[in-house]
């Protein structure tokens, strides 16, 4: 018997003019997982950072991003002299059902930034020939979708939906001042934010709720895979204002003993967010997880666990990692690996996954990383 995958999922993207991507498209095509390696330089953080711009253009702040990143000049392909504009395409499409397409141009403008010269949500119904339109119109600096997801489009709702749920999470920032180490507000506990900046307050009503509970526990226990000394969270409103909420854990050994969270190392801090990401309730997971570097901090030992709660996330929802590790790519099969490398004809970056029958003879012999500092898959300097 045959089993449909009912989700919606990402399966191509054509970008072109973004970043170190020339005006040349590129198509990259999506899987459950989706691991992109590659020497420094060669285009795998601008590809996350795709999706950042995405996640900003579904928020009503892509002006916002792009004075972020230093205007317009440092988005487009070797600057706006160079290339005019960027073009993306994302695909998303279920098996029984069709696909949903959703397009958009952006061109340099004055003040160095970009304005919508084009943009359309498209809606192909399996079974018939002619695909459902809608023109976004031009000119307009922030996008048009949300306004049609507003005014109650179902195509403009669902790839609105879509959009929104592909979020690109980054855990870098674990310094004293950082989000992740200081309280936050306790009722910011809808989503995991993009900088785990209110962890305690999400593992908080993770905790709380009978029917999350169980995922909870789950996360403690990946914890103390690589944390042995960790016993459990301590999560309780703050006794001075119980608007807010630390991120203070217990010792193991020593569990009338409150540590804060400026007593956990950075990678432990990371992994925790990782997990607490990777490993909540499923109905909570965003339709696409992106993260960048995953493995920054991380002993070692840790990398097995990582790649256990990829494996768990991926059965209901699509993760892409950008990563230098040789230990992650080896837990993870051929077919997963997209190659990333910067052609020097084209002066571009170029994304190929690799061919798991090509490689057979090799695998027979060798490990994913040990091919990779061979040099036979590519992606390296």
């Amino acid at each position: 018997m045959i089993v449909l995958d009912k989700r919606l999922k990402l399966t191509e993207l054509l970008l072109q003019g973004f970043k170190s991507i020339s005006e040349r498209e590129q198509k990259i095509c999506f899987g459950d997982i989706n691991v992109f390696i590659g020497a420094n330089g060669a285009g795998k953080s601008n590809l996350v950072s795709f999706f950042k711009m995405l996640n900003n253009m579904t928020t009503g702040a892509l002006q916002q991003y792009i004075g972020e990143q230093g205007f317009a000049d440092s988005l487009l392909y070797y600057g706006s002299k160079n290339t005019s504009r960027i073009k993306a395409e994302l695909v998303f499409e279920q098996e029984d059902r069709g696909q949903d397409r959703y397009f958009f141009a952006l061109s340099h403008a004055s003040g160095d930034t970009l304005i919508f010269t084009e943009e359309y949500a498209i809606w192909h119904q399996k079974g018939f020939s002619k695909p459902v339109t809608i023109d976004l119109k031009a000119g307009h600096k922030e996008s048009g979708l949300y306004n049609e997801a507003k005014n109650e489009n179902k195509t403009g709702v669902v790839i609105y939906s879509l959009l929104k749920n592909c979020k690109a999470f980054q855990f870098h920032d674990t310094s004293k001042n950082s989000r992740i180490r200081n309280q936050c507000f306790i009722e910011n506990n809808e989503f995991l934010y993009d900088d785990g900046g209110n962890l305690a307050a999400y593992l908080y009503v993770l905790k709380e709720k009978q029917e999350w509970e169980k995922y909870y526990q789950r996360i403690v226990r990946y914890i103390q895979i690589v944390m042995p000394q960790f016993g459990d969270f301590s999560l309780k409103p703050s006794a001075l204002n119980n608007n807010y909420i630390l991120l203070n854990w217990i010792d193991r050994y020593r569990n009338n003993y409150v540590f804060g969270s400026h007593q956990i190392s950075d990678g432990s801090l990371r992994f925790m967010a990782l997990a607490t990401l990777l490993l909540q309730p499923p109905e909570k997971l965003p339709n696409v997880i992106i993260i960048d570097e995953p493995e920054l901090g991380l002993h070692p030992s840790a990398i097995t666990a990582l790649a256990g709660m990829i494996k768990t996330a991926s059965v209901n929802c699509q993760v892409i990692i950008a990563t230098q590790s040789t230990g992650i790519i080896d837990e993870f099969e051929a077919k997963d690996i997209i190659i990333v490398e910067r052609d020097e004809k084209s002066k571009s970056s170029v994304f190929k996954r690799l061919d798991e029958q090509a490689l057979d003879i090799w695998l027979r012999e060798y490990s994913l990383s040990e091919l990779w500092e061979k040099n036979v898959l590519g992606g390296r300097p």
